[in-house]
């Protein structure tokens, strides 16, 4: 469910280029087995703060292209929301159930400190808040900690409620109402988010239907809330109102846009555009609502924003709740311009980003 596109040597200085990164990183340690790949694509508004995945990428190609797209979504991600961050994400190449250890962590914490601030970590993708905790004996550019240690703990919960806000908006352009009650919503991946996110779905009454690469995980989820659990290909081609991506990117691609039934689409994960060129103006083609997936899952980045930068709990929610507002803007904005919503909201972020970057130019 990662972005499929290969790199080759040649073409990694170009890729970063296209991508328009100030900075990658590339860690290796032999005795821990650290290999990791920091990419930070601007930081004119600010630190470039974004969370660390650890994943079994295919090759280290995957890595770096997935690494490269995940950043310069952080950058639009915080640049829409109104923040004062740049974006910046990391990736740990390798098996997080057999790999990961508190050495390795440490080790990678040693990285991250030697960009003297310019990156700030956080959990992502098979981290947690304990895993903070290991890079935070390292440096102290690292958020989401617990909040035992003076953090904002998870950002999954916030990250859910902008999501969830985001669907609702895009719910009342397609269908006139915003009410997710009896709505039929496909969740793809019940990690930490998809699983908050179905809370929220379940008590507005919505029905639900799920996947998710580790079965067991899948099983829970489809017990708890009463769901339908189908097969990871298979949720595709469901008979839903609301297809809901909430695991990697690039699931919506030549492939998967013609099998939809759904007339929305709104999920946590980032980058579903497996081609935002191409593929955005598929689903406007299809009379399929897209809520940009940068601009709805900035709920955790928010949350993470408040720890760094200074904040509580119930001025994280509000600004997480203006999701809602923004997204509808997205969506007028997109249909006024005959654009589609990944490119109205790309542009708005960028107007921002370039309005400040009169005042400075990098962090």
């Amino acid at each position: 469910m990662v972005e499929t596109k290969v790199l080759t040597e040649s073409s990694v200085f170009g890729q970063i280029a296209e991508y328009q990164h100030e900075q990658v990183v590339f860690c290796h340690d032999h005795e821990t087995g650290l290999k990791a790949i920091i990419g930070i694509h601007n930081t004119v508004l600010g630190p470039a703060l974004g969370g660390t995945r650890m994943w079994h990428y295919t090759s280290e190609a995957e890595a770096l292209n997935d690494v490269l797209r995940l950043s310069r979504g952080m950058t639009y991600k915080a640049a829409i929301s109104g923040l004062n961050l740049g974006g910046g994400k990391a990736v740990i190449i390798g098996d997080a159930k057999t790999m990961k250890t508190e050495a390795l962590l440490r080790k990678f914490g040693r990285f991250v400190q030697n960009l003297n601030g310019k990156y700030i970590t956080a959990e992502d993708v098979n981290m947690t808040t304990k895993d903070m905790e290991y890079i935070r004996m390292e440096t102290k550019h690292v958020s989401g900690l617990p909040e035992s240690m003076g953090g904002s703990g998870d950002p999954s919960p916030v990250t859910a409620y902008g999501t969830y806000m985001g669907m609702k908006a895009a719910a009342h352009k397609a269908f006139g109402s915003d009410s997710l009650a009896g709505k039929r919503v496909a969740v793809q991946g019940v990690g930490h988010v998809g699983t908050y996110l179905m809370e929220y779905l379940q008590k507005e009454g919505a029905q639900l239907v799920l996947c998710d690469y580790y079965e067991d995980r899948a099983l829970e989820a489809a017990s708890r809330f009463n769901a339908r659990m189908v097969g990871l290909d298979e949720i595709y081609d469901q008979d839903v109102d609301i297809y809901s991506p909430c695991a990697l990117g690039a699931t919506l691609n030549d492939d998967t846009i013609p099998r939809l039934k759904a007339r929305v689409v709104a999920g946590c994960a980032n980058n579903q555009l497996a081609d935002e060129n191409v593929h955005g103006p598929a689903l406007v083609q299809r009379g399929i609502i897209y809520a940009p997936d940068f601009l709805i899952n900035a709920g955790g980045l928010i949350n993470v924003c408040s720890e760094v930068q200074g904040g509580n709990r119930q001025s994280v929610m509000t600004q997480t709740e203006r999701i809602y507002d923004i997204t509808t803007q997205v969506l007028q904005k997109a249909e006024q311009e005959g654009s589609h919503p990944q490119a109205a909201a790309t542009r708005q972020a960028e107007e921002r980003i370039a309005a400040i970057g009169k005042v400075k130019s990098t962090y």
